[in-house]
């Protein structure tokens, strides 16, 4: 079983007597269900697992329910037998977003207090916002996310100890020697290679056949392009477009999306895909990175949403289209190959996946960085350079920014393949894999 961090909260939660009731989001095949199931099982004698999605296109059982009393009557039909109290029943409500009416129910379902409840679902965001009756205060909101580089770790055989080691050193900004360095390099290339879907991890966990593993990144990816099944065929067609360009804006000297090259349509302005770019990112298939020309903290007051990054949900699935089979691209540091835009991703989906609200620095004068994040701390805007070369000394536009005394900058970093952790003035060199140690000092639990 692939180890989830998300595991230890799940299991807090329960454990808190919190009278709110868990909804995991995030985008489909990130793991959900299963994690749901295995806790559920291991702390609750009786485990009821109902899949809304299959419901409503199979017998429609639940699709009419709307009071406390005629849930019990249809979860009694299939589960009678099973229908304990509220310390030994566990009543799992998977995709639940295929009744949206059911979010506003789990009010009244916690209110009565029979059994206990958790519930998860993908496009919550875009649920929830067309939802009446926002049941305020009855949900605790939790987003998952595919394997971060950490669980990587754990999936491959490293321990909490090895970890809490690594942790320590980084925080001590210790380098690691030779042959560790080479080692934790070796895994992360793998994970750029393999990425954190847990179905390719699992088989690349098996067979260590990459062909096997691209299959499954390449139905993953598919899947993920053509479901919007709320939406008509046009606006599918966009949403598949905007899709599909990810990893060729990637590979752009700019990186960001171009609404008129969408459609190659002039005059498209970002207005005229809202409702697309909402889906994609509130589905939890594409990651967003907004722009930023005046950074002042907090970062969300100054960002514009007209310049606008998208990163895939996972790097595996983004070396999949760019490299196919080929691993000598990541592996071999193939020197014809620039992995700007692999490295770019990877830190794209650590950040968000430990809580990071993502900004990226733009400056028609003074340039672009990679990313900015708030720091709590110090009340100002933390700067991230990521390089893949050997030139990672190199940031202009890094070191006009840091030395911008209105900005009030405290610290920046920069991500690369070097080994030896240094800090030149306000700037600190850190390899590549330490972003796995990147705390947010905000989370991304949200409540109603």
């Amino acid at each position: 079983m692939l180890k989830r961090k998300i595991e230890n909260l799940i299991e807090q939660h329960f454990h808190s007597g919190s009278e709110r009731i868990l909804l995991i989001d995030g985008a489909r095949q990130v793991g959900k269900t299963y994690i749901i199931r295995y806790v559920g099982k291991k702390l609750f004698p009786n485990f009821i697992e109902i899949n809304m999605l299959e419901d409503s296109i199979g017998n429609k059982l639940f699709e009419k329910t709307t009071t406390v009393e005629d849930f019990y009557l249809r979860v009694s039909m299939i589960a009678g037998d099973k229908m304990g109290g509220v310390e030994d029943t566990l009543i799992f409500i998977d995709e639940i977003q295929a009744y949206p009416h059911f979010l506003t129910m789990l009010k009244f379902l916690r209110d009565d207090n029979r059994f206990t409840y958790i519930a998860s679902g993908s496009l919550l965001g875009v649920t929830l916002s067309e939802t009446t009756s926002i049941p305020m205060g009855s949900i605790r909101k939790v987003r998952m996310f595919p394997l971060d580089f950490e669980e990587f770790l754990y999936a491959n055989g490293m321990n909490e100890f090895a970890i809490l080691a690594l942790r320590k050193k980084y925080e001590a900004r210790e380098s690691l020697d030779e042959a560790m360095h080479g080692k934790m390099m070796d895994f992360f290339k793998r994970y750029l290679l393999v990425g954190g879907l847990p179905a390719a991890v699992n088989v690349y966990l098996e067979t260590k056949n990459i062909q096997a593993v691209r299959e499954i990144q390449q139905e993953i990816h598919d899947y993920y392009a053509a479901d919007a099944s709320k939406y008509e065929a046009e606006r599918k067609l966009k949403i598949r477009r905007i899709y599909d360009q990810i990893p060729s804006n990637l590979e752009n000297k700019k990186k960001r999306v171009v609404a008129q090259q969408i459609e190659g349509k002039k005059g498209s302005t970002f207005a005229n895909y809202e409702d697309e770019f909402e889906y994609l990112i509130s589905a939890g298939i594409a990651l967003n990175v907004q722009a930023i020309s005046t950074p002042t903290f907090p970062l969300i007051e100054s960002s514009g949403k007209n310049l606008l990054k998208l990163y895939l949900n996972d790097v595996g699935i983004l070396t999949s289209i760019l490299y196919g089979n080929n691993i000598r691209a990541i592996l071999d540091d193939e020197k014809s190959i620039n992995l700007g835009s692999v490295y770019e991703s990877v830190v794209a989906s650590e950040l968000i996946a430990h809580g990071f609200k993502l900004y990226y620095y733009d400056n028609r004068s003074k340039g672009e960085v990679d990313y900015l994040i708030d720091s709590y701390d110090s009340l100002s805007a933390v700067p991230i350079e990521v390089k893949s070369g050997k030139d990672y000394t190199v940031h202009s536009a890094l070191n006009t920014f840091v030395k911008n005394d209105d900005y009030h900058v405290k610290k920046a970093f920069v991500l690369s393949n070097t080994r030896e952790i240094t800090t030149k003035g306000k700037i600190t060199y850190l390899p590549i894999y330490d972003v796995m140690f990147f705390g947010a000092e905000e989370t991304s639990i949200t409540s109603f």
